[in-house]
């Protein structure tokens, strides 16, 4: 489980520094008059505003899964073993076909 924590630590932290860049672009490009920069800039502003809200509810989604996924583990442990024993075999079945 730390290890996953550890990658959505990591993930989390390339998404910020992507749209930390992206906002520097449109930063840099303030100054600049022409108008295909001025649209692109300001596409990329729109997109960089629905980019923050969708990650937002996305991270809420997946941190609430992951709670209840949690939770169940802790309920039925025999349930969590079997289920991934059971999914483990039918891998390695659908692997070892030819």
């Amino acid at each position: 489980m730390a290890t996953g924590q550890n990658n959505m630590k990591l993930m989390e932290k390339e998404m910020h520094n992507m749209m930390e860049h992206a906002q520097a672009l449109i930063d840099a490009t303030s100054d600049e008059v022409d108008d295909h920069i001025k649209s692109a800039r300001s596409a990329l502003r729109e997109r960089l505003e629905s980019a923050r809200k969708e990650y937002g509810e996305i991270e809420g989604k997946v941190l609430a899964k992951a709670q209840s996924a949690d939770a169940f583990i802790h309920e039925k442990p025999y349930y969590a073993i079997g289920g991934s024993f059971i999914v483990g075999l039918l891998f390695g079945w659908a692997l070892s076909r030819k």
